[in-house]
């Protein structure tokens, strides 16, 4: 008999141990030292010999004997004319062969192939435990036993391949999961800060989507840093913010060493860096003195919020007497935080709240209104937030980390499960799509200027301004008044008792509310306004901010390489493996039908 070559003649010998019921390795080989070229080899039975006398004078827990000294053997030598001829075959054993129902337990039959690998490490990345990962392979083929590996082979291949994919440490490892996402997407961005030891302190990174969202979206952004993770705990940090569609976007992300001024200054610096220096104009975060720092030395032109969720919860705490004690307290308390047009006024309710409460001493509250501009409404009005008052869209964020990552995970693996994270988030922007192409938002009032908000903006922007809109009919017109160029009226809700001013001056038109400034969407007061100037057919241009439009993502992102950022190069790709995938499934399912001959596409 002969073979092509030595792993064939390892096939057909490993093929023939199937049948009959036992297991094969190599043995020993005889090549040439300078081609290297293989001269004779044996292929033994898995039980040949014996196991080396254990030298250990006492050992707990022996390993069972799997060596019989077998002499079942085949023996191949190369020929002249290059193929490799039997010249040895011994197929007695000198013990019981192996049931054919357990054929496939045998360590010779035991392979995990390039495409079951590919699809141990899809489930691994996905977050799937290997036992339910190794249940459905094993279900795909119809059982365990045509699998080809076990459930341990499983695990140790997953092992193995994480250190191998560490080997080169942490810094290693990590970068050449950077560079491939790079050589993936050139738009890809990351920065590593190492210290004095090469050892990684601070890393930010951001694929081409973040960017390209950012440059869309990054008027407003929230940061926050009270996630931790990975083996180190190390402080997560995640810049996010609202696309059109009022949903979470995230562009970028942070491992940090620590939350110190410096490591803070680094990071809004590397995130700016990526972002081609393009700031926002609002930025969210916690009450953290050494972001507070960073941010007043990297972001000059940007207005500073702080969560007005956390202002409150840190009240309960410190002033938890008076929420308990003094039934009023609450609400005078949120009426500081939230009510007012002018800073007269929240100055005035601020004062009479200390006297009422006798509270002029508290040194919390005397801290807390130095920061005033940071967090009373009164002030956060003024400037773009997307009608956002918190970092409610980090907290969410971090919650459905929650559901993707665990403490154990090595760097690596962190990263990996990470983007998972991130998919889902991008996914919903896409269901939101599909349903502003195929869903039509229903109208409360079939008029002109609501057809036209319906036609320009994405649904969850629409319900917005169809909500003003509704509220405008509850609208007056108090009084008005002509002074030049500029015109004031005043308005209030026949619901409410507070007068409101809108003031109109060469074609621009603001009210004392706020609304636009703030949320981006006309208020109920000058819609009402619009309404007595028989404005009722189309809103005005000044009042539509692109950013909540259907067409918001129209235009073009350059990353730092002033290059044109392409969010997905490899859509196309993804189209046509999605196409060979369904084309796959209907040609299995049709070869697997016995009545069906033909197979058509």
């Amino acid at each position: 008999m002969e073979f092509d070559s030595e792993e064939h003649a390892y096939q057909w010998y490993n093929e023939y141990a199937k049948e009959v019921g036992f297991s094969i390795r190599k043995q020993w080989k005889n090549e040439d030292r300078f081609s290297g070229v293989i001269s004779s080899r044996r292929f033994v039975c898995y039980k040949e010999g014996y196991r080396k006398k254990d030298k250990r004078v006492i050992v707990k827990k022996p390993r069972k004997e799997t060596r019989t000294g077998c002499l079942a053997r085949l023996t191949i030598s190369l020929q002249a004319n290059g193929k490799y001829q039997v010249i040895d075959f011994e197929s007695n054993h000198n013990h019981e062969l192996v049931d054919k129902s357990c054929v496939h337990m045998l360590p010779s039959q035991r392979i995990i192939t390039d495409v079951q690998a590919i699809e141990i490490e899809l489930a691994d990345n996905s977050g799937i435990p290997p036992k339910l990962a190794h249940e459905l392979m094993s279900r795909q083929v119809g059982g365990r036993e045509n699998l080809g590996f076990t459930k341990q082979d499983h695990k140790n291949y997953l092992r193995t391949k994480r250190k191998r994919d560490l080997q080169q440490g942490e810094v290693g490892g990590l970068l050449n999961y950077f560079l491939s996402q790079v050589s993936e997407n050139p738009s890809f961005f990351f920065r590593v800060q190492l210290d004095v030891e090469e050892q990684i302190t601070n890393i930010f990174w951001a694929d081409a989507k973040m960017i390209f969202d950012y440059g869309i979206y990054g008027d407003v952004v929230f940061f926050d840093t009270t996630y931790r993770t990975n083996k180190e705990c190390r402080p997560f940090g995640a810049f996010v913010g609202v696309n059109h569609h009022y949903q979470l976007v995230v562009f970028g992300a942070s491992l940090l060493y620590d939350e110190t001024s410096q490591s803070f200054e680094w990071l809004f610096h590397t995130f700016f860096e990526c972002m081609s220096d393009k700031k926002p104009k609002t930025i969210f975060t916690d009450r953290d003195p050494a972001m507070a720092k960073a941010i007043s030395l990297v972001m000059l032109e940007t207005y500073h919020r702080l969560c007005l969720w956390h202002i409150y919860q840190n009240a309960l705490k410190n002033l938890n007497h008076l929420f308990k004690s003094q039934k009023t307290f609450n609400a005078d308390f949120r009426s500081c935080i939230y009510d007012g047009e002018y800073e007269e006024e929240f100055i005035s309710a601020w004062e009479n709240m200390m006297e009422k409460y006798d509270l002029q001493e508290n040194e919390w509250l005397q801290d807390l209104f130095k920061v005033r501009e940071k967090w009373a409404m009164v002030y956060g009005r003024n400037t773009f937030s997307t009608g956002k008052k918190s970092t409610q869209l980090s907290e969410s964020f971090n919650s459905l980390l929650k559901d993707y990552l665990k403490s154990d995970l090595d760097i690596v693996q962190f990263f990996k499960h990470f983007q998972r994270a991130v998919d889902d988030v991008r996914y919903n922007e896409v269901r939101a799509n599909y349903d502003m192409s195929q869903k039509i938002p229903t109208l409360k009032v079939n008029v002109p200027l609501l057809r036209h908000a319906r036609d320009i903006y994405t649904g969850a922007v629409f319900t917005m301004f169809q909500d003003e809109f509704e509220k405008s009919l509850m609208v007056v017109v108090d009084t008005f008044n002509q002074s030049g160029p500029v015109s004031t009226y005043k308005v209030h809700n026949c619901e409410g008792s507070r007068q409101h001013t809108i003031t109109s001056s060469n074609g621009l038109i603001t009210c004392s509310c706020k609304n636009f400034e703030f949320v981006g969407i006309m208020c109920s007061h000058i819609l009402k306004l619009l309404d007595e100037m028989k404005i009722k057919l189309m809103i005005p241009e000044q009042f539509i901010l692109k950013r909540w439009t259907k067409n918001a993502r129209a235009g073009t992102v350059l990353d730092i390489h002033e290059c044109e950022v392409q969010s997905d190069p490899k859509l196309e790709m993804r189209a046509r493996y999605r196409n060979l995938c369904t084309t796959y499934v209907k040609l299995m399912v049709k070869l697997l039908n016995p009545k069906r001959h033909l197979i058509s596409f």
